[in-house]
C-alpha cells in the first residue's frame, strides 16, 4: 500500500516531490490524467466525474489515502466525494485548508470559530475552474473574518507550462497579475492556487513586486501529510515502491516532465 498524489496534469508533481523530499521512505504513486487535462476549463460535473474514475484507479493501487494535489479537483470535486462517495476505510485529502491554515496561522485541526488575523487583502491565482467555484473563500470564511480576496482565473498558463512552453507561461502570470493589480492594487498576500504554479513563483513575485508574501502549496502540504500520518499511521501501509502513471502518452509525458522538474522521471501508462 502506498499514499496516491492524483493531479490533473503535471502540476502535481511539485507536490509530489515536496512529499518525497519530506518523507523519502514513504511509498507513493502519482497518477496525471494528462488526457483530459486540463481540468480548468472544465464544468465542475465534468471534473468530479473524472477525479472519482481516477481516485478509483489509485485504489487499485492499494492507496487507501489519496492527496488530491489538482487545486480544480478540490475545488470541484473534494466536498461532493467526502459527503457522498468515500467508502469507509477510505480516506480523499485537499490540498486548499493546509494553504489556508498556513495564512491565518491557525493549528492543523483548529476548529475555533473564525476571527481576525494579520492579513486582510488577498490576491488568489487559480485556473478558471477553481475561481468560479468560490472554494477557497468558503474554505477561509470557516477559518477567519474580514479578510478580502481577490480572484484571478489564469486563464492559459497551465496549458504552457504542460507544453514546456515557458516564455509564453511567463508572459500570461504577468498580464494575469497586472489584471488583478488593476482591481486590487496592494495585495498583502498572493495564493498561488494551482500546483503548476510554483514553477512561475518566482515570475509571481517579481511581478507582484516587494511586500507580497506569497504562499505556494507544495511544503505545506507535505507537512500537514507529515502530521496526518502521524496520527493515522494505519494509511502508510507496507509498501516499498514509487510509481508514476498517466492517461495519457507515457512516452510524451516522461519527457514532459522530465523537462518539467529538470530530473529525470519514468510513467507507465495508468
Amino acid at each position: 500500500m502506498a499514499v496516491g498524489v492524483f493531479d490533473s496534469g503535471l502540476g502535481g508533481l511539485t507536490v509530489h516531490q515536496a512529499i518525497a523530499r519530506r518523507m523519502p521512505d514513504l511509498p507513493l504513486v502519482y497518477l496525471g490524467d494528462n488526457a483530459h487535462a486540463p481540468y480548468g476549463v472544465r464544468t465542475a460535473d465534468n471534473i468530479y466525474d473524472l477525479t472519482c474514475r481516477a481516485v478509483e484507479r489509485l485504489w487499485d493501487e492499494g492507496c487507501d489515502l489519496v492527496i488530491l494535489a489538482c487545486n480544480t479537483a478540490s475545488a470541484a470535486a473534494l466536498r461532493r466525494m467526502q459527503e457522498n462517495w468515500l467508502p469507509p476505510g477510505k480516506r480523499v485529502l485537499g490540498v486548499f485548508v493546509p494553504l489556508i491554515e498556513a495564512m491565518t496561522e491557525r493549528q492543523w485541526g483548529d476548529n475555533s470559530p473564525p476571527r481576525e488575523v494579520a492579513v486582510r487583502h488577498v490576491a488568489l491565482f487559480a485556473t478558471p475552474a477553481t475561481v468560479a467555484s468560490r472554494a477557497f473563500q468558503r474554505e477561509l470564511a470557516f477559518r477567519a473574518i474580514g479578510v478580502d480576496v481577490e480572484a484571478q482565473p489564469c486563464g492559459g498558463v497551465v496549458d504552457a507550462i504542460e507544453d514546456g512552453d515557458e516564455m509564453l507561461a511567463e508572459a500570461l502570470v504577468r498580464s494575469h497579475v497586472e489584471a488583478l493589480k488593476r482591481r486590487m492594487p496592494h495585495p498583502e498576500a498572493a495564493i498561488l492556487g494551482c500546483t503548476h504554479y510554483p514553477l512561475m513563483e518566482q515570475i509571481f513575485r517579481e511581478a507582484l513586486g516587494e511586500g507580497v508574501r506569497v504562499f505556494s502549496q507544495a511544503d505545506l502540504v507535505a507537512e500537514s501529510l507529515e502530521d496526518y500520518l502521524h496520527r493515522r499511521p494505519e494509511f502508510i501501509g507496507p509498501g516499498t515502491s514509487s510509481r508514476f502513471l498517466t492517461t495519457g502518452d507515457p512516452a510524451r509525458v516522461t519527457a514532459k516532465a522530465t523537462q518539467f522538474l529538470r530530473q529525470p522521471i519514468q510513467f507507465e501508462s495508468a
